[in-house]
């Protein structure tokens, strides 16, 4: 089957934008600093194409069937194809003996830049957390034997003796049940 005119547009296209847009255009190509370090650009890439057309009829086809006596296998086509790239840079990662840094052009919150400068911190609290899990659970087994053995302590000593109740102490106890804001 033969190609259609279509899609010759539409290759054409797409050769053409996979030429302009590569992972260069992305990250950029790295600059040594003298200091031995290195920078990328970091861009943001869009890019979009579009391509139609459309089958004409000949308007002496019907003559021109008849005047050949063969039939008419292809119509005119027109057609036409576009594209376009957008490339903005958005960030400069920064690789040098102090770490990775990246560097916004524009001022706000990046959620990536974020988790990578609290993956290290949360990984220590993890490593805390499960290590750490083993001697808090030891700390607490420990308070609860030393709270055993007082219970057992009070238990085994008696009770100090109390003296009988007298008389004064009856009638108070009999005015503190009577009273209840005393």
């Amino acid at each position: 089957m033969a190609d259609h005119p279509i899609q010759g547009l539409m290759k054409a296209t797409m050769e053409n934008l996979k030429q302009m847009v590569d992972v260069n255009t992305i990250l950029g190509d790295p600059i040594q600093t003298p200091d031995g370090g290195v920078i990328l650009t970091v861009s943001k890439v869009g890019f979009g194409f579009g391509a139609g057309g459309s089958d004409f009829n000949a308007s002496s086809s019907a003559s021109s069937k008849q005047e050949h006596n063969k039939p008419v296998t292809s119509y005119p086509f027109g057609g036409g194809s576009g594209g376009g790239v957008s490339i903005s840079p958005v960030a400069f990662l920064v690789v040098n003996q102090n770490g990775i840094n990246i560097m916004h052009l524009k001022d706000g919150t990046h959620l990536i830049e974020k988790v990578i400068d609290v993956a290290p911190q949360t990984l220590d609290k993890i490593k805390s957390m499960m290590g750490g899990g083993n001697q808090a659970q030891q700390q607490a087994q420990q308070q609860a034997q030393q709270q055993a053995q007082a219970a057992q302590q009070a238990a085994q000593t008696p009770p100090p003796s109390t003296p009988p109740p007298t008389s004064s102490s009856q009638s108070t106890q009999k005015k503190d049940e009577l009273d209840p804001f005393a």
